[in-house]
């Protein structure tokens, strides 16, 4: 049965093209968010353009028709902006009878509902909006279009009993074959069904789907940083491998999900020359409360946000601490800048770049939304590798959540990918007080 589906401004803000994802149903846009949107457009980040493309396409559409009459959309539905009526307004509770624009969109819901054969539905990503529809009767959702299951989120890694015969053949540095479904560049650890003690560590190569040992490199690690744990050696396995173009680590604080992907892309960057550069970005999200304005040049605002990856730099190169140092002594990552091969900026300024034969590194990426991850990942050009790393519990991005975040939602995209690899962290190697700290806060 036909829907009628009246859309929040959020929504929008997240995905600019939600209003085209509701298949042959119809979308309703109340007039408030017009409004809304022409205060975010004004805006430099994220949610500024895709305010501007929303304003963009809606300029299209109505070259087709009136919005106020509705649009005939490609999927068979149809798009319209409805007023907001004063007299449905001043129906709603005395609570919510101000003209702010969740009230004016609630007004509209309330307004359709009662004139529409059709069952109405208000998608929101504001969960007070939402609760307030459903105090006053209507079905509201959150929109689920881009949401992944975290609970059954793609870990990149899997245990499978074997005969003692299976490992024996991986130890000779043969290929098996397992009798499972495996997806490409998944790490396996294959345990002997009669002795469980008894283990060994291998890798699905992508392209020919053989299963293979895992590489010496990821035992050794990458510039004098060596693997903890096993997690870590299959996350170096797919790093250190050239033929795995995108590389996605999930993990909890501590983990080393920054540090060994920044300790490998230094070993394929300035010890391998394989890329010419490394290009490491994060998106510019405060956690608590803002400090604002930075004063000083772009590296100078840049010195807070990016203090994080300093310290891993330090910790490779050992240059912690300055005492006893000549006076021409440099940090790790000034050395590195200074020779060309090193270069760090927010993600503003990757939009509309190509970006050949580099090694890109995105921190922080579970505060990105899935379009923001679709913008950066195509602007790889040739020879180019990118990884991305982020906690999904640990995000600061108003308007994702752990399961609509953009690191998650490549990671379950992309698991069936040769080109692909993924692999989730789960033991911190930090230090004690701050794995403990984790567990139990």
């Amino acid at each position: 049965m036909k829907k009628a589906f009246v859309l929040d401004t959020n929504v929008l803000l997240h995905d600019p093209t939600a209003m085209l994802r509701f298949e042959d149903n119809d979308v309703i846009l109340p007039i408030t968010i017009i409004e809304e949107l022409d205060r975010f457009k004004k805006q430099t980040e994220a949610t500024g353009r895709n305010a501007r493309h929303v304003s963009r396409r809606l300029d299209e559409l109505r070259q087709r028709g009136s919005l106020t009459q509705g649009i005939p959309l490609d999927s068979g539905g149809t798009l319209r902006v409805a007023l907001c009526h004063r007299d449905t307004l001043l129906q709603l509770p005395a609570e919510l009878e101000s003209d702010q624009g969740d009230n004016a969109i609630l007004a509209v819901a309330m307004e359709l509902k009662h004139n529409s054969s059709a069952p109405v539905v208000l998608i929101s990503k504001d969960t007070n909006l939402r609760i307030k529809a459903d105090a006053l009767g209507l079905v509201a959702e959150d929109y689920e279009t881009d949401k992944i299951d975290i609970d059954d989120l793609y870990t990149g890694s899997a245990e499978v009993l074997v005969p003692a015969a299976t490992i024996a053949q991986l130890f000779k540095g043969d290929s098996v074959v397992l009798d499972v479904p495996l997806y490409p560049n998944q790490a396996i650890t294959l345990i002997d069904e009669t002795n469980p003690a008894h283990t060994a560590l291998a890798f699905v190569e992508g392209e020919s789907g053989k299963v293979v040992p895992i590489g010496k490199l990821s035992h050794v690690g990458a510039s004098r940083i060596y693997p903890h744990n096993r997690e870590q050696r299959f996350a170096f396995e797919l790093l250190l491998r050239d033929s795995i173009s995108l590389v996605t680590l999930v993990g909890k604080a501590g983990t080393g999900k920054t540090l060994i992907a920044i300790a490998a892309a230094v070993q394929k960057v300035a010890d391998e020359r394989l890329y010419s550069r490394l290009l490491i970005a994060r998106p510019i999200v405060p956690m608590g409360r803002d400090l604002g304005y930075l004063p000083g040049d772009l590296m100078e605002k840049l010195n807070p946000w990016m203090q994080p990856l300093y310290d891993n730099f330090d910790l490779i190169f050992n240059t912690q601490d300055s005492r006893g140092k000549p006076e021409h002594w440099r940090r790790g990552h000034e050395e590195m800048q200074d020779q060309g091969l090193l270069q760090i900026e927010p993600l503003t300024y990757i939009r509309g770049r190509t970006i050949p034969k580099q090694f890109l590194i995105v921190d922080e990426a579970q505060n990105l939304t899935p379009h923001e991850v679709k913008t950066i990942l195509t602007r790889a050009g040739e020879g180019t590798k990118i990884v991305l790393t982020g906690d999904p519990d640990q995000i600061d991005n108003p308007y994702v959540d752990a399961a609509s975040n953009g690191l998650t939602y490549v990671v379950e995209r992309f698991k069936g990918e040769a080109i692909a690899g993924h692999v989730t962290l789960y033991k911190g190697e930090r230090s004690e007080l701050a794995e403990r700290s984790a567990m139990l806060l």
